[in-house]
């Protein structure tokens, strides 16, 4: 049997920190009896060898990273025939986090060597896959400058996550979207449309984590308009778990969302990656789409 295809990120929170990891993963993965073939990779370069893998006809890929790596992984391979082993080396890990994946190395191994697949839903936007959700507005704005600092001054994502909202928040502005849920439309001016691949909790237990990836619908949030003062405070409230029912309006059931604008192009962030786009923006979930290793 050949081996096992595993693609790390190099530039991942735990794989970049440490140069000893492809060795650990494969000493994992052969103490629970999978020989793997270990590449480090570089992010942009996940998607296209994970189609090639797949076209190649393989029946497992394990890919190492995090939200974003996987989410290259899983736009390769959502309607393909090949599972997706998940090693959850990222910063945050929301899509292995709401899978139920262990974080620790030997467990990971255990679990992708004992098989059990799930088939689980993917979001589309355009034809671009998000295995956890997109955004419009404020959110991208933020990506946007977050990515901009780091780059430039060196800050930690978390540190400059900070700095950008609260400049964007600063000089934020509103969008004005016709948005066409399923088959019934209405118009909206919002500082902030929030996409979700099924449902995200708003309750103080779980807040921001998905109970299931499997019920086929979008999560779809609309911010109401505000003042800069009044955006301030929801947000203030939403770090703190205390968002009120007229902060957000949530819209429910939805499989298709097309959103139009008279704007050329908008702002998108795709799991925390920021494109531009040209509306109409046509969102819609594919059911059971991808393979997964997962409890």
């Amino acid at each position: 049997m050949a081996p096992v295809p595993v693609l790390l990120n190099c530039n991942a929170g735990a794989v970049g920190g440490d140069r000893s990891v492809a060795d650990k993963v494969a000493k994992a993965l052969a103490a629970a009896g999978i020989e793997a073939e270990v590449e480090l990779a570089e992010g942009g370069k996940c998607e296209v060898r994970c189609r090639a893998i797949a076209e190649r006809g393989d029946s497992l890929v394990i890919v190492g990273g995090g939200d974003g790596t996987i989410g290259a992984a899983a736009s390769a391979l959502a309607g393909t025939e090949t599972k997706l082993g998940i090693l959850a080396f990222g910063t945050l890990n929301h899509f292995a986090r709401d899978l139920g994946l262990p974080t620790d190395i030997g467990e990971m191994a255990k679990l992708i060597a004992a098989g059990r697949e799930r088939q689980v839903d993917v979001g589309q936007m355009n034809g671009r896959i998000f295995i956890n959700n997109s955004a419009i507005g404020l959110y991208p704005l933020m990506v946007v400058d977050r990515d901009l600092q780091r780059r430039k001054l060196g800050r930690s994502k978390r540190l400059a996550m900070l700095v950008a909202a609260a400049r964007t928040l600063w000089r934020f502005g509103h969008r004005r979207l016709t948005l066409t849920v399923n088959d019934q439309q209405a118009r909206v001016d919002t500082p902030l449309l929030f996409v979700g691949n099924n449902e995200y909790r708003t309750d103080i237990g779980a807040p921001g984590q998905r109970e299931t990836l499997e019920d086929g619908v979008l999560s779809v949030y609309v911010m109401r308009k505000k003042t800069r003062r009044g955006l301030i405070a929801a947000s203030i409230r939403a770090l703190l778990n205390r968002s009120r029912p007229d902060d957000m309006v949530r819209i429910e059931g939805v499989e298709r969302l097309r959103v139009s604008s008279r704007t050329q192009q908008l702002a998108v962030s795709l799991d925390g990656e920021v494109v531009r786009a040209q509306p109409p923006l046509d969102y819609r979930i594919r059911k059971k789409a991808l393979r997964v290793i997962a409890p």
